[in-house]
């Protein structure tokens, strides 16, 4: 069936993601740009990096999006002894049947959390870039397709490095975007505390859709237009990022195309069926900044990459009137 994004489909995404959003706002409190980023990134087929220090709400904030949709949901716990069989399974010699029997890892989910990514063995991180962007998972020369939605969430710690091992600029390169929770405002720091002393609000939250659902959307927001003028903007920003001089890397063919998708998802949220020129401006820093890499004298002079991306964006021509 071809879904278009008319009115009807778009009303109906946005009454499940308004469902979506409420019931992950009953556990992550004050942080409605954070919630956002993350219904984006899951409507346009993407994973997600939630970078900040500890304590903020970077697991809980994956585990309530997970427990909010009736689909399979793992969770690994990256450490430096974790194997890479662990993520993407293992084939094992069955004695009854004579015969070699796959049993899955933990990548085998519609969600799947991966904690404190980076303090994994960098062979260990590599099990997943198969899986993140092919969808599928190689053991024994057989390949097994994933099922979907995929989305992968996963959370580390900028501020502790010791016994880290910082994610390499391929993996990175996958995330399609990067968040940071951030600390909450005093209110919400202060409603916390009396709806998750008492008991784990986790404990009380039901599904408010399903895998299924979940698909139809992403097919929505697939149809969702995009014109050759907000393309050629799309494109002109991740190229003006490797001509800056500030930058030793710039964004890559895959940072405009997640871009562009993040966009359509974005839109669709909003009730438009067309992408803006201002939806690709405001995803530039979520979906770029983590890709980059400020050059040696940028670093020397404490300029920060959003700084420099910042600066990067301001140089491009904005479309007028593109839709």
């Amino acid at each position: 069936m071809d879904i278009q994004a008319g009115g009807a489909d778009l009303e109906t995404l946005a009454r499940v993601v308004g469902r979506v959003r409420s019931n992950i706002e009953r556990v992550i409190e004050g942080k409605p740009d954070v919630v956002h980023s993350t219904l984006v990134v899951l409507l346009a087929e993407g994973h997600l990096l939630i970078e900040d220090v500890p304590g903020v709400g970077k697991t809980m904030l994956s585990k309530t999006l997970a427990r909010s949709i009736d689909c399979s949901v793992r969770r690994i716990q990256f450490t430096p002894d974790l194997l890479p069989s662990d993520v993407t399974g293992v084939s094992v010699f069955n004695q009854n049947t004579r015969e070699f029997e796959f049993r899955p890892g933990g990548v085998f989910a519609n969600i799947v959390v991966g904690d404190e990514i980076n303090r994994a063995s960098p062979k260990t991180q590599s099990a997943l870039l198969e899986c993140m962007e092919e969808r599928q998972v190689t053991v024994d020369n057989s390949t097994y397709q994933l099922e979907q939605p995929f989305m992968v969430i996963a959370t580390q710690n900028p501020i502790e490095m010791e016994g880290t091992y910082a994610l390499p600029e391929a993996q990175r390169d996958r995330f399609m975007a990067r968040v940071s929770v951030g600390y909450p405002v005093e209110a919400a720091e202060i409603a916390m505390l009396g709806t998750h002393t008492g008991a784990n609000p986790l404990d009380d939250l039901e599904p408010v859709t399903d895998a299924a659902e979940v698909r139809k959307l992403i097919a929505i927001v697939n149809q969702v237009h995009v014109s050759s003028d907000v393309q050629r903007y799309a494109v002109a920003i991740t190229s003006a990022t490797r001509r800056s001089e500030e930058l030793s890397l710039g964004a890559s063919p895959r940072a405009t195309l997640h871009l562009v998708r993040a966009a359509k998802a974005v839109a669709a949220i909003d009730g438009r069926d067309y992408v803006l020129p201002d939806d690709v401006h405001r995803l530039t820093r979520p979906v770029l900044a983590h890709r980059l890499l400020p050059s040696v004298e940028a670093a020397m002079s404490g300029r920060s990459t959003a700084a420099i991306l910042d600066a990067v964006v301001g140089t491009v021509a904005v479309p007028a009137g593109a839709r």
